[in-house]
């Protein structure tokens, strides 16, 4: 037993890095006074050392800690971009206005993110649905007080309290529906309880009532239509470094978590094909259930940032439109569908961030949040104004930018799989986000700024993570093929 834990944790290093990071943060915080954002520059090292920690972890695919933990290429693929999405906010919370009236107690700030990085480190390597739980809330708590950190801003305590109140109720459904699960299949890690299902159950409506039940509680962390209510108030009342860690790192943690779940427990025991199989639950129809989420998120999404003016609720609204378009991959659970969608993930941390990013920038420097207020931006901020358009360009899904190979390739897997009337209503609705991305375009460069107003110029540090977040998102949109060789040979879940 004393073997296997030692064994086990060889492959939980970078775990094990962001509790103590967490520590030294809190530690740092208390000692060290004077210098407020040493808490941020540990955090960083954290994030740095934990990415190394995973480069040089065991490979091949391995079941750790009793069968809790997966160590497959597929963890640690979500784990690499987890990191990553962390480190560029960190580095954008470094600088955002937004935070300087709350630099006396920061270091609870980057203690908060340690741990949501840490929790999310968590969800996409858990394999045992007690440990997912656990990882998803450790996740959640810290995303509750983050959202309202900022609480001399009214908006950000309603909508941290918005968003605690709709998290509570989403995780008791899905922590029923797992009570559920269990109870039938007798096995709480996912393997044991594909193997239940696979001899049979007599019960199929309570099997299907509490995968429906587990359903309701991915959905609100992908924020996905009908449990997405919670996410345009918590955008816009989090700062922008929170809102961009929200809108990607827990996105990507929470389809980690969700794909290896529904890919591992509830498919053929032969394993991912070509054709996917949701064969051994009965009842309904699942992959067209999720087929009509990702419809709906991608029409009410796109549909109501067409109305928003403020540039964080317009991209919380983009956000739950590409929640629709990544559902797209796990619809077909297949190993196309589902490497297509690691790869909208990994392109998706460039330009999301990278709009986020900007729209911080302008913050700083304007304090306007209003996209009507936007005017003549791009004339006064060249460089930010035509990354913001490269952005919102490769969210639309144009090339040459990185999201058009993004959504090729995830509509394509659609198309092969037979899943006609869905692509067709994501490239309808691909055209009309092309008017809310545009609007914030127009307003940049077809106005003149107001008389008196000085060009915006951008420090060295400012340009270099603009750059960081530029570069691989119009580098991507020509040369991809070493990103799709590592999302194929990541998609190998363990124990297939």
């Amino acid at each position: 037993m004393v073997d296997h834990t030692i064994h086990s944790l060889g492959f939980y290093l970078p775990e094990i890095v962001m509790v103590v990071t967490l520590c030294v943060i809190i530690v740092a915080d208390l000692i060290i006074k004077k210098r407020q954002q040493i808490s941020g520059v540990v955090l960083l090292a954290g994030l740095l050392i934990a990415g190394l920690m995973l480069f040089i972890q065991p490979a091949g695919a391995e079941s750790v800690f009793s069968d809790m933990v997966a160590a497959d290429p597929f963890a640690r693929f979500f784990k690499a971009i987890i990191l990553l999405a962390a480190f560029f906010v960190v580095l954008q919370s470094l600088i955002s206005r937004e935070l300087e009236g709350y630099l006396t107690r920061i270091g609870e700030y980057y203690m908060l993110i340690a741990g949501m990085v840490f929790g999310m480190l968590m969800m996409v390597g858990s394999s045992n649905i007690l440990l997912m739980f656990l990882a998803l809330e450790i996740t959640s708590i810290s995303s509750y007080v983050l959202a309202g950190y900022t609480k001399r801003e009214n908006k950000s305590s309603e909508g941290s309290l918005k968003y605690i109140i709709y998290g509570a109720v989403s995780s008791g459904i899905m922590l029923y529906g797992f009570t559920l699960l269990i109870g039938l299949t007798s096995a709480t890690d996912i393997y044991s309880i594909n193997e239940a299902l696979m001899h049979g159950t007599e019960h199929t409506l309570l099997l299907n009532l509490s995968v429906l039940m587990i359903i309701v509680g991915f959905g609100f962390k992908i924020a996905a239509v009908p449990f997405h209510f919670w996410a345009p108030d918590v955008y816009e009342g989090a700062s922008f470094p929170v809102a961009a860690l929200l809108a990607v790192a827990s996105k990507i943690a929470a389809f980690g978590m969700l794909i290896r779940f529904f890919a591992v427990s509830f498919i053929d025991s032969s394993g991912l094909t070509a054709e996917g199989s949701w064969a051994i639950i009965d009842g309904l129809h699942w992959d067209l259930l999720l087929g009509v989420i990702a419809a709906l998120a991608m029409i009410v999404g796109n549909l109501t940032a067409l109305k928003q003016d403020n540039i964080k609720r317009m991209l919380a609204y983009s956000s739950i439109a590409h929640a629709g378009y990544l559902l797209m991959g796990v619809v077909l659970l297949t190993s196309q569908g589902i490497s297509t969608v690691m790869m909208y993930l990994f392109i998706y941390l460039f330009m999301n961030l990278g709009a986020f990013y900007v729209a911080m920038l302008f913050y700083n420097e304007t304090g306007v949040e209003s996209i009507e207020q936007y005017k003549g931006l791009g004339i006064r901020a060249p460089l930010a104004g035509v990354a913001l358009t490269i952005f919102l360009v490769s969210l639309t899904g144009l090339p040459p930018t990185a999201g058009f190979v993004a959504k090729l390739y995830i509509f394509g897997a659609a198309i092969s799989a037979g899943w006609i009337w869905l692509v067709i209503i994501a490239g309808i609705t691909t055209i009309i986000s092309l008017f809310y991305y545009i609007r914030v375009v127009r307003n940049m460069f077809f106005y003149e700024p107001e008389p008196g107003q000085e060009p915006i110029r951008l420090n060295s540090y400012s340009r270099v993570v603009l750059y960081a977040l530029l570069i691989p998102t119009l580098v991507l949109g020509i040369y991809f093929s070493p990103l799709l060789a590592v999302v194929r040979d990541s998609v190998a879940l363990i124990g297939f």
